[in-house]
């Protein structure tokens, strides 16, 4: 027996619907989760006369994580004052061109293994530039996540209330 052609049509469309709906539940929830695991992808910044701050939020985790940028590329820092330097993964290292200088025995979670000196020509964190900040090239980091280390977060005052980093380059 054929179905009217009204009822496919319906049949049809719910279909349609239902996939639209779960296209969209999808998108929103991954949306959701990406907040959650960086509540800083559009950094905000505030400039006083001799001052520059920035704020960040604390992901689920209790991590500081925020979209910055090392020489103009778009990079995601995670911040880690346990870091003696700003480390990059090496994967990421070359595809910014990063060059790896004097080798360097490093302490890490995962045990002692060897990295790279380097230089970044800038780092940016909202408003707040930095200049020629000293760096490590990591062969062992896994993913795309830079570790703001101290060699960088010594430039600038920090403090840390109830959730929420304030960071702050003095301009004088």
């Amino acid at each position: 027996m054929s179905q009217p052609p009204g009822k496919r049509a319906g049949r049809l469309l719910l279909i349609v619907a239902w996939a639209g709906a779960m296209f969209l539940a999808t998108r929103f929830f991954g949306e959701w989760e990406e907040r959650q695991q960086n509540p800083n992808a559009v950094v905000q910044s505030e400039r006083g006369a001799d001052f520059i701050e920035v704020r960040l939020l604390g992901n689920g985790q209790g991590h500081f994580v925020a979209d910055g940028a090392i020489n103009g590329q778009v990079v995601r820092f995670m911040l880690d004052t346990g870091a003696t330097d700003v480390a990059v993964p090496e994967a990421l290292a070359r595809a910014f061109g990063l060059e790896r200088g004097a080798p360097v025995m490093l302490s890490t979670a995962n045990g002692r293994t060897q990295g790279y000196r380097t230089r970044l020509d800038s780092l940016q964190l909202g408003e707040i530039h930095l200049r020629n900040v000293r760096a490590l090239v990591v062969p062992g980091l896994e993913g795309e996540q830079v570790l703001l280390g101290m060699s960088a977060l010594k430039q600038l005052e920090f403090t840390q209330r109830s959730g929420t980093l304030l960071l702050r380059q003095n301009l004088k």
